[in-house]
């Protein structure tokens, strides 16, 4: 726990971090940023239209054309591929399909282990694109280490290590020198520390070079196109433009965070936006001060909590802890830069590393989630299965897109497969209430959960209700 002398220090040290840094994507801030590709003129026709240019979208035209090296795929996107929270995040690229083990026991404890077994297997078909078409985006499996700060995490933590190695997962559990030794921080009291299952990526390059895959496999992009509506035309399903139109078999929506085409699932997710910052290169010195040699992702195991990761030239991102939403679930540019929030991070980034005084962040920025009840994604049809979606990752979509357009792809085709018999894939969350019931929800579940961090961990009467029923809200 910081004293207040030391939450003063780590204040003033926060406001001089911040005072010169870029409202700008650390990731997108890159020379190596492709031109954005034409955006749709006039009609045209396809196999498959996807609706969206992140990783769900990527992922789901690429894999379309391996699956189907003849099927002639448009992708649309309304900015630029990569742009929105593909661009934006930490870079954590989790095996888990379930949004982390225990919400995986909680909700489909029948069917984790093998759900497990293919998030392990969609996480190495990852690994293998990247390297097949040798995508420049520092692909390191690094494993994860989950640090306490408060005594009753870790007595969570040493429960969860319990639970995982029972369940045949690789998990150490570490006490407070042996946590320090992996990373030096005076608030760290133990951790978790699970060797397999976590790669690092530079998320923007990922999202670039999967453009990049698709345009080598023939699929037809084409950036600053919003589509507006997408309706039935005859035999084939419409995606209207601004631009035209396009008419194809099927449709695919990749639209994620952002309102969906689907009016029926607009209470489905909320977009929650999550705040970032990148400091300048530690220096030798600094690098020493905290150790990091084997260079894992980093979170807390807080309710309200904190990620953070080296990037390739030993840069800290650190983010997380302060999930915003914003009354009727508002999207806009002028939200991404929270002066408070970004303050607020930035503050608990020096309790947590006080040897790092006189470090600057370069880059402040958030992005928006795609936030659901259950905390991972869902699937669905529409339109007799014409149209398919998948949505809902609740901050975890960098590598479970991949699986999720699989099943997207097996949805529109139709097919049986182990993938749609799964319950994790039938079953549907519980929607979010209409406004202003949402926001007052929202905002009281999050006060709660800072309440329970505080409290060693117990649980008020509002969260032990939506445990109860299965309910939730995460980032």
């Amino acid at each position: 726990m910081t004293t207040s002398s030391s939450s003063s220090s780590a204040r003033a040290q926060a406001a001089a971090a911040l005072r010169d840094s870029r409202p700008a994507v650390a990731w997108l801030d890159d020379p190596v940023r492709p031109a954005p590709m034409p955006p749709l003129t006039g009609d045209t026709t396809a196999d498959l239209l996807v609706v969206g240019g992140g990783f769900s979208g990527l992922w789901t035209a690429l894999r379309a054309t391996e699956r189907d090296p003849g099927r002639r795929v448009v992708l649309l996107e309304a900015g630029r591929c990569g742009d929105q929270a593909s661009g934006r995040n930490g870079g954590f690229a989790s095996a888990s399909l379930t949004h982390g083990f225990g919400n995986g026991q909680a909700r489909w404890p029948d069917e984790l282990a093998r759900l497990d077994e293919l998030g392990a297997e969609n996480l190495r078909a990852i690994a293998a694109t990247v390297e097949r078409h040798r995508v420049d985006c520092d692909w390191q499996p690094t494993g994860e280490l989950t640090v306490a700060t408060r005594a009753h995490e870790v007595d969570e933590l040493s429960a969860l290590a319990n639970e995982l190695a029972e369940a045949g997962h690789v998990a150490r559990m570490l006490d407070r020198d042996q946590v320090r030794a992996e990373l030096d921080s005076p608030t760290y009291l133990g951790g978790l520390l699970e060797p397999d299952g976590t790669a690092l990526v530079e998320p923007a390059r990922l999202a670039w070079g999967l453009r990049q895959a698709c345009l080598d496999a023939g699929v037809v992009v084409h950036e600053g196109t919003r589509v507006e509506h997408v309706d039935r035309a005859g035999p084939v399903m419409a995606g209207r433009a601004d631009g035209g139109v396009v008419r194809a078999s099927h449709v695919a929506l990749a639209t994620n965070a952002f309102p969906s085409l689907l009016r029926r699932l607009r209470l489905m997710t909320v977009p929650v936006y999550d705040y970032v910052l990148m400091t300048e290169p530690l220096s030798t010195s600094q690098k020493a001060a905290i150790g990091w040699e084997h260079r894992q992702g980093v979170g807390d195991a807080a309710n309200c909590f904190h990620y953070y990761r080296l990037t390739r030239d030993d840069r800290i991102l650190w983010g997380g802890y302060d999930a915003v939403y914003h009354y009727g679930s508002r999207i806009e540019p002028r939200l991404e830069q929270q002066g408070p929030t970004h303050a607020l991070i930035a503050r608990h980034f020096f309790e947590t590393f006080p040897q790092l005084e006189g470090l600057r962040f370069t880059h402040r920025w958030a992005g928006v989630i795609d936030t659901c009840t259950r905390f991972a994604a869902f699937f669905g049809t529409a339109h007799q299965g014409r149209v398919a979606y998948a949505l809902g990752y609740t901050g975890l979509g960098v590598a479970a897109t991949r699986f999720g357009a699989d099943v997207v792809l097996d949805l529109l085709a139709g097919q049986e497969t182990e993938r749609t018999s799964l319950r994790m894939v039938r079953e549907r969350p519980v929607p979010f209430p209409p406004e202003p019931f949402r926001a007052a929800g929202i905002n009281l579940t999050r006060r709660a959960l800072v309440r329970a961090d505080a409290s060693g961990g117990r649980r008020n009467l509002w969260l032990r209700t939506l445990d109860r029923a299965g309910l939730g809200f995460d980032s």
